[in-house]
């Protein structure tokens, strides 16, 4: 079976391989995040306002840090993530801070089978959809999970960043859904200049499909926002143009970068 059709276990086997390299970068500052430092951004955050006392359920949650910052919000969290190891490493760090929080092993697709009930709210940020083929599947296990009247928190590197090379240097992908791209890296985001080479499946998702993927599931979108930057210093050729605000030093603030929406269930 190639790459393309058995994308879990390629992309579980990516992300199991990357999970220390992450841990031990300083793009993920566990130092400072043990000493009490929020994980989250002020996109994620301005969007989230007061949680204290409300249910979150994260998805793609990767070694949870995210999840235990949204914890240490007042929230009662479960993360959920597709690598096993990312999971084993979140749960050493829940009961090394002893924040609680919840974290649960599965496909994305497959957490009905795994959870029950509804949440307050679900949250997903940062390089999560592209992991996905299927944004219809995405927006149905959102809606299960949220209770009427709850809250999708979304925030997602935009889309016309994947139409670009690695180098920014011209257009090498096209901006709708085209199936599934089986790509090779060298390095990972976090730590670009890391001695492994992993193989992963990826979709480039459009802002439409994304939108047609809540509101046909009954999650309507109230609030949309795009930003010229990246909170993370995750691209190639990146310079910190304003504290916290990286940009593609050749495309300066002329391209979109991240996107934020928040959605309801009716």
């Amino acid at each position: 079976m190639d790459s393309a059709s058995d994308y879990i276990k390629t992309n579980r086997a990516s992300w199991n391989s990357k999970t220390d390299i992450h841990l031990e970068s300083d793009f993920y500052d566990m130092e400072g995040f043990l000493a009490g430092k929020t994980s989250l951004k002020n996109i994620e955050l301005n969007l989230l306002g007061e949680i204290n006392g409300q249910s979150v359920l994260h998805l793609q949650c990767h070694f949870g840090q995210d999840t235990l910052s949204l914890a240490r919000l007042g929230a009662t969290v479960t993360g959920v993530d597709l690598s096993d190891k990312a999971i084993d490493r979140a749960r050493e760090l829940e009961v090394k801070t002893g924040i609680g929080a919840k974290f649960i092993c599965c496909d994305l697709y497959n957490l009905p089978d795994h959870l029950n009930g509804e949440f307050d709210i679900v949250y997903t940020t940062y390089g999560t959809i592209g992991w996905l083929p299927d944004l219809k599947k995405w927006g149905q296990v959102i809606s299960r999970f949220l209770k009427p009247g709850g809250r999708l928190i979304f925030v997602e590197f935009h889309p016309v960043v994947w139409m670009f090379d690695d180098e920014f240097s011209k257009i090498g992908y096209r901006y709708f859904n085209s199936g599934p791209m089986v790509e090779t890296e060298t390095g990972t985001y976090a730590m670009k200049d890391s001695n492994i080479t992993l193989e992963y499946v990826m979709w480039n998702h459009s802002i439409g499909e994304v939108i047609s993927g809540l509101v046909n599931n009954g999650i309507e979108v109230i609030s949309f926002e795009e930003y010229d930057y990246s909170p993370y210093n995750c691209f190639k050729f990146t310079i910190e143009s304003e504290p916290g605000k990286y940009r593609i030093k050749h495309l300066g603030n002329k391209l979109p970068m991240v996107y934020a929406l928040e959605g309801r269930k009716k």
